[in-house]
C-alpha cells in the first residue's frame, strides 16, 4: 500500500534522508521513533506528498512521487487521515462543523455528511459534544476530536504525528486504545512518537528514524 524506494530528502542542502526504505501494508499499525529532529514530522508529509523527495520514489496507493500532478494531491489526501499534536480544530466552528467541513468537497450528500460525522464522534466516545466549541474541551477530547476528523472519510491510513505529546499518561494510553481499536477494524496506521513508554505496551511494527535511514526495532511488550 505504501513504499518509499531509495529516497533521499534535503532540506535547504542539508539532508535529511538518503537511501531511504520503507513498506507498509494494508491493515497494519507502524510506530516511528526518533530523536527530535530525527525527520519524523518530514517523514510524515512526504506520505501525504507536501513535500517530495529530492530523489528516489514513494508511492502510495495508486500514486507515485514521480509522477503525480498538482490536480491529484487533493484525490490523495482523502485517502488519508491525519491526527496533528496540536489538534488544528477550527476555533470558529462546533465540533460537528469541524468534521463536515471535511466531508463538503467530497459531493456527499448531507444525509451521508450526518451520519459520517455522527459515526465517527460515537467512535470516539463524543457524540455528545458535537454541538460543542473547541476550547470548551479538554485537552484529551480534543485528540479525541481530532481521531474523529480523521476517520470521518474512511481513510486507509491513519498518520499520527505525535498525538500524545500534550496529554498525560493516562490519557495518552485512552487515545491509543481508540488508534488501536481502528487499526483493528482494517484501517493502517503510523504513529510517530518519542514515548518509548507508549509503544511497549504493543506488539506492532516499529521502525527508528536514524541518521537518514529508517531501521527496523524489536522491542519486548511489556508483561
Amino acid at each position: 500500500m505504501l513504499s518509499f524506494k531509495n529516497v533521499e530528502f534535503n532540506y535547504q542542502a542539508q539532508p535529511v534522508f538518503s537511501d531511504l526504505n520503507f513498506d507498509l501494508s494494508q491493515n497494519e499499525f507502524c510506530y516511528v521513533i526518533g530523536k527530535s529532529g530525527a525527520g519524523k514530522s518530514t517523514f510524515l508529509q512526504l506520505i501525504y506528498m507536501n513535500i517530495l523527495p529530492s530523489y528516489g520514489r514513494i508511492i502510495f496507493d495508486k500514486y507515485d512521487s514521480q509522477t503525480i500532478k498538482p490536480r491529484e494531491l487533493p484525490m490523495l489526501r482523502r485517502k488519508l487521515g491525519i491526527i496533528f499534536q496540536d489538534f488544528k480544530l477550527l476555533r470558529d466552528r462546533n465540533i460537528y462543523e469541524n468534521l463536515s467541513f471535511v466531508l463538503e468537497a467530497t459531493s456527499r450528500t448531507r444525509s451521508e455528511i450526518k451520519k459520517r460525522v455522527n459515526d465517527a464522534l460515537t467512535d470516539v466516545g463524543l457524540s455528545h459534544r458535537r454541538y460543542s466549541m473547541p476550547d470548551e474541551l479538554s485537552g484529551g477530547e480534543k485528540q479525541r476530536i481530532a481521531i474523529a476528523r480523521a476517520i470521518v472519510n474512511d481513510p486507509m491510513l491513519i498518520l499520527a504525528d505525535e498525538p500524545t505529546g500534550n496529554l498525560d499518561p493516562e490519557t495518552s494510553l485512552e487515545i491509543l486504545d481508540i488508534i488501536k481499536k481502528i487499526n483493528a477494524r482494517g484501517t493502517a496506521v503510523i504513529l510517530a512518537t518519542h514515548n518509548y513508554e507508549l509503544i511497549k505496551s504493543h506488539n506492532a511494527k516499529i521502525i527508528k528514524i536514524e541518521d537518514g535511514k529508517a531501521l527496523k526495532v524489536v522491542l519486548k511488550p511489556k508483561q
